[in-house]
């Protein structure tokens, strides 16, 4: 099983590179670090999240115990340092990330952690096999965080 979700990740980030060939790059510019750690980790909960939405949506065979392994993942991500990916002076350069973030930064950090609150929530859900109707709850209560920060602080293309 840990094997099918090894290829299930790495064929999803192959077809993820090359649909987004801009996207995908800014990961490996070392002009740009301070852009290339944030876009890795949103690129990382993006990949443990994608899974764990196809699941629900029934879109992939619900498989709890693959489940767990996402959730795991997705909350370990959450929780490192984002902070550090957004100095003042990366402001600028391949980013889809809004100046709105360094105007508002105690709401950035308000999402952040509000994300945390979700994903360890979610963690605990299906940690402890409560109901899918349950587990259901967290993931969509996970997916608003995501939204609330899309919504405010996430640029649909590149602004820079």
């Amino acid at each position: 099983m840990k094997h099918n979700r090894i290829l299930y990740i790495g064929l999803t980030f192959l077809i993820f590179l090359s649909l987004k060939p801009t996207y995908s790059s800014a990961h490996f510019d070392h002009a740009e670090p301070k852009q290339s750690y944030r876009q890795s980790i949103f690129a990382l909960l993006a990949l443990n999240f994608g899974p764990i939405m196809s699941m629900a949506k029934g879109d992939m065979e619900w498989d709890q115990k693959l489940l767990k392994e996402y959730v795991h993942d997705l909350d370990q991500i959450a929780n490192l340092d984002l902070s550090s990916g957004f100095t003042p002076n990366s402001k600028k350069g391949k980013t889809r990330a809004k100046l709105e973030i360094w105007e508002n930064p105690d709401d950035f950090r308000s999402k952040i952690s509000e994300l945390r609150v979700t994903t360890a929530n979610l963690r605990l859900a299906v940690t402890n096999d409560e109901d899918k109707k349950s587990v259901m709850s967290a993931i969509r209560a996970t997916g608003k965080s995501c939204k609330s920060c899309h919504d405010g602080y996430k640029a649909k293309d590149y602004i820079y």
